[in-house]
């Protein structure tokens, strides 16, 4: 993977990342739980109650941190990207949708009244990928081609339906590699990547989604086509490994 999409696909895996705001000159860290949206903003669901979302209520600059598994017992191996950027709540009923969708535990809570979505637009960012791999990010290398995003949205209802119809052996087997069992089923797609549900039925039928994995392409796509090649030849990665 290049930086870029290095640094894309740990935002777009972080179902947990540290949020740094400031206070009067003080710098202040705190937990959030992000989804990143297909262009590479970050949504975060915040307490009005919350110290963090006072200060950008003052002060919308903030700064992200998200990071990787380690590959050893030094945490100091974690690949790990850090964002810095402006912080404005978001109104539009779908980014909550979205946001859920990627966090479905917080079904619970997600709808009090003292909680809202804010957006986090970055500006530049910085990826450390390994030893000696630090990389400086522009705005640009943290969201993909706007032909791609066009094209993915236009097409995403359509893809996501012929994959989860056609596809869905493939997909439990992507699950299968990141260590779940199981039938999973898509529900997200962008040019990095797609996101999946496990399938479980309530007792009226529909299903029920507690967790999601997230499984980055080999390589960014920008149409259709692309996801189904990228699809098989994860799955086809999968099947041998």
């Amino acid at each position: 993977m290049s930086p870029a999409q290095t640094a894309r696909a740990l935002l777009r895996a972080a179902r947990a990342a540290t949020l740094a705001t400031q206070s009067a000159g003080q710098p202040f860290a705190s937990l959030v739980t992000p989804a990143t949206l297909p262009d590479g903003s970050v949504l975060l669901l915040l307490s009005d109650l919350s110290a963090h979302t006072r200060h950008l209520r003052a002060e919308p600059r903030c700064s992200l941190l998200a990071t990787g598994p380690t590959a050893g017992s030094n945490p100091q191996t974690a690949p790990r990207v850090t964002i810095t950027g402006t912080a404005r709540p978001e109104p539009e009923p779908g980014c909550r949708a979205y946001w859920l969708a990627r966090h479905p535990y917080a079904a619970s809570y997600a709808g009090f009244t003292d909680f809202s979505v804010w957006r986090v637009t970055a500006g530049s960012g910085h990826l450390v990928a390994g030893f000696a791999q630090a990389h400086a990010l522009s705005q640009s290398d943290l969201a993909p081609p706007a032909y791609a995003l066009a094209a993915l949205a236009a097409a995403g209802a359509e893809i996501i339906g012929h994959c989860n119809s056609r596809h869905s052996e493939s997909l439990n087997l992507l699950a299968q590699r990141a260590g779940r069992t199981g039938e999973w089923h898509m529900f997200g797609v962008d040019p990095d990547g797609l996101d999946l549900a496990p399938v479980r039925l309530a007792q009226d039928g529909s299903m029920l989604e507690d967790t999601v994995l997230r499984i980055a392409f080999d390589q960014p796509v920008s149409d259709a086509d692309g996801v189904r090649a990228s699809l098989l030849r994860l799955a086809q990665a999968a099947r041998v490994t």
